[in-house]
């Protein structure tokens, strides 16, 4: 008997026609960009000068906020988001889950006299009291404590969300609990970003500096896999875990590396003009759209912003890449590895450091010569060297597990990529020569009719978790579906700490011996935290060796990368930068430990289900199949072919056994530690991508690889 799901959907994807996108003017873009935001046009629009002035200052320059114009922006919000066709409000959040969370109110109310109004207070914006029981909190909340309170974070803008039955005022919120105690993802990034804000300007003291003020930027980088609902639908394990938990590969995968940077199909292009729309309107600078380098997988990236708005954009991003794929017909999967034996998503997280404007990440005509940017160099090197466990914790969860050291993913051992003009200098700071002129050189490329290009001081290394690109640092570990708000916050804390420790000694130097001080100092942070510097291959199997000798952790599983949040010495540094108190930092290790198991377990009982409802019954039909066919040409005294029968009849009834084990051992293992789950499900992956490849193709029930990830 055929199963003809798959075939069904093969032809229906063929016949669809791919629809239409309107052409956007100049005029279009620009009055499109922010339309769904309450940005400083709406402000002005809305808002008294005095009252914009107030919230602009807390945006802009991060002054306090001032409770008294609550009422009034409350009441402003209310008028532009009713003129913009939204009828309730929610405080948007952050809870531990890695996701956002929302609780809808109608700005429709009941006065005094019974009559209908629509009112929102400043009550209402500034605070939300939505249900805390049923968030994780490691232990923060019992389930008998429901109460926790949402908090309005005036620093990222409100928005509008549409939706087909209308639109809602989303206000960007922090969320703790009853006792105060943090159940997000924000409020911590909020308390790093301020601490490292403090330690940038005490540093620029040090240097005679004006005070200024001082910006974090972030740039992120999204990958992300579509395919075509008609196969999603027929994959429960894409359904329920996000990833295919079995699957042979195709013949054909991306060994071609003919998908990267290919030219965009028309359905996908469609769909991807119509995701920079939607988040045009949301204010978010999608910038950079391409094909990455698996089939069917894709990158959008956006401009620098402020790094608490870049998180929330982020956010965003993700939201919408899944709502539009939706109207497209496609699944927009942000699983790390969704696909085995071809690339990984990541998330390449672009931070910076502005003062006054400047960006001092950036190191000028001659490095060598910039005091402050060898100074907070110097400091990345030692944050990243004392607390690269932290910097690996902040990107541990099941689905990085299978990415992380494979397909351009970085490995799960933490070093530096500094580029062959930034590690001379380095080095020359320990005394060795430098060899080459640590200006950019021009890049010739033996064309006579093109003018000479500006070489980039460094090159691009793929393979490093922690890259310097030219005027920023690029943290390539951190997972597709993830939250950019973990890796900041322990980035942002580290270094603060590391700027810190340089100012204690940059205090104590007279102006006369300032700069000698400072170029001694700096060559003491290089020398002693030089092991974390590797230029060359990450992938090498002589790194890992190189590693090893100089003392790198190499924390390979989530298990392994939660540990260090067990620490002392780093519950201390947290707590010391008022960024998570103790318990807090116990209260996310148990969160992400609670998740990790409850992802496996989940993975396991899908994986079983799947194998015994799906592919056992097919492997046995097929197999009786085979025995009876075998058993008529013995009864008609038919040789040939009888040969081969017999092996095929041994082959699936082999397979049929292994099957049948493998469900029985996974089924047991279920029941025990999550190390013995990843193995059953190891072993009978193994065994149904076998039987795959056996199984008459009209009877397979799976949609297949080389259909989802080519077929679109």
């Amino acid at each position: 008997m055929s199963n003809c799901n798959r075939i069904h959907a093969i032809d229906e994807i063929a016949k669809q026609n791919v629809p239409e996108s309107a052409n956007d003017s100049e005029e279009s873009i620009l009055n499109r960009y922010g339309e769904d935001v309450f940005n400083t046009e709406a402000m002005r629009r809305y808002l008294s000068p005095p009252t914009a002035e107030k919230l602009r200052a807390t945006i802009d320059q991060d002054a306090p906020l001032d409770a008294s114009i609550a009422e009034s922006v409350a009441h402003a919000m209310k008028e532009w988001a009713l003129a913009r066709g939204a009828t309730h409000f929610t405080h948007w959040f952050q809870p531990l889950t890695g996701a956002t969370a929302e609780k809808h109110d109608a700005f429709l109310n009941i006065n005094d006299r019974g009559e209908p109004i629509l009112a929102f207070s400043g009550k209402n914006l500034i605070m939300g009291e939505p249900d805390a029981s049923s968030f994780p909190s490691g232990g923060l909340r019992c389930t008998f404590e429901a109460r926790g309170y949402t908090a309005w974070d005036p620093t990222s803008p409100a928005f509008i969300k549409r939706h087909s039955n209308g639109a809602t005022l989303c206000i960007p919120t922090v969320f703790c609990s009853y006792t105060g105690e943090v159940l997000d993802k924000k409020t911590p990034l909020l308390r790093s970003i301020q601490a490292l804000k403090h330690s940038i300007v005490r540093l620029m003291k040090c240097f005679k500096q004006p005070e200024e003020h001082v910006s974090i930027t972030l740039g992120a980088e999204q990958e992300y896999f579509l395919i075509d609902k008609k196969f999603y639908f027929h994959r429960p394990d894409l359904i329920q875990t996000g990833r295919t938990l079995f699957g042979s590969p195709p013949a054909k995968h991306q060994q071609l590396d003919d998908h990267y940077f290919g030219a965009i199909k028309p359905r996908i292009l469609a769909f991807m003009a119509d995701v920079e729309r939607e988040l045009w309107k949301l204010g978010v600078p999608a910038k950079t759209r391409h094909n990455e380098v698996a089939p069917a997988q894709f990158e959008v990236a956006p401009i620098f912003e402020d790094l608490n708005l870049a998180v929330d954009h982020n956010m965003l991003v993700m939201e919408v890449l899944k709502q539009v794929a939706s109207r497209h017909g496609f699944i927009c999967l942000m699983h790390e590895k969704p696909f085995a034996g071809i690339n990984g998503s990541g998330k390449h997280n672009n931070w910076a450091i502005s003062y006054g404007g400047r960006n001092l990440l950036d190191p000028g005509n001659n490095p060598l010569h910039n005091a402050a940017f060898m100074t907070i160099l110097a400091a990345i090197i030692r944050a990243a060297d004392l607390h690269s466990d932290l910097l690996r914790a902040s990107t541990a969860c099941a689905g990085n597990d299978f990415r992380l050291g494979a397909n351009e993913a970085p490995p799960a051992i933490i070093s530096i990529f500094l580029g062959d003009q930034l590690d001379e200098i380095v080095k020359s700071f320990a005394g060795d020569p430098v060899s080459k002129s640590s200006k950019p050189s021009s890049l010739r490329i033996g064309v006579d009719s093109l003018p000479p290009l500006s070489q980039d001081a460094t090159d691009r290394n793929r393979t490093s978790p922690f890259a310097f690109t030219g005027n920023k640092f690029e943290f390539r570990a951190c997972g597709s579906s993830q939250s950019c708000a973990g890796i900041n916050m322990v980035l942002n804390t580290i270094v603060a700490e590391s700027i810190d420790r340089i100012c204690d000694d940059l205090e104590t130097f007279s102006s006369g011996e300032f700069n000698d001080g400072l170029q001694t100092l700096i060559k003491a942070i290089f020398n002693k935290h030089n092991r974390i510097i590797f230029n060359g291959d990450n992938y090498s199997p002589e790194w890992k060796k190189e590693a090893e000798r100089r003392g790198l952790p190499n924390l390979s599983g989530t298990m392994a990368a939660l540990k260090p949040l067990l620490r002392q010495e780093n519950k201390d540094l947290f707590k010391k930068y008022k960024v998570l108190s103790e318990t807090e930092v116990n209260s996310r290790y148990e969160v992400f430990l609670e998740e990790y198991h409850g992802k496996i377990r989940i993975e396991g009982g899908v994986a079983l289900e799947i194998a015994r409802n799906m592919i056992l019954p097919i492997v046995a039909e097929e197999y009786g199949r085979l025995v009876r066919i075998l058993e008529s040409c013995r009864n008609e005294k038919v040789e040939k072919g009888c040969s081969a029968l017999k092996k095929m009849m041994e082959t699936f009834g082999q397979k049929l056994d292994d099957l049948y084990q493998d469900c029985e051992v996974l089924e047991k293992a279920l029941g025990g530690v999550h190390e013995e789950i990843l193995q059953a499900l190891g072993s009978i992956r193994k065994t149904v991508d076998a039987i795959e490849e056996l199984v008459p193709d009209n009877k397979w029930p799976l949609p297949k690889y080389r259909e989802m990830l080519f077929v679109y």
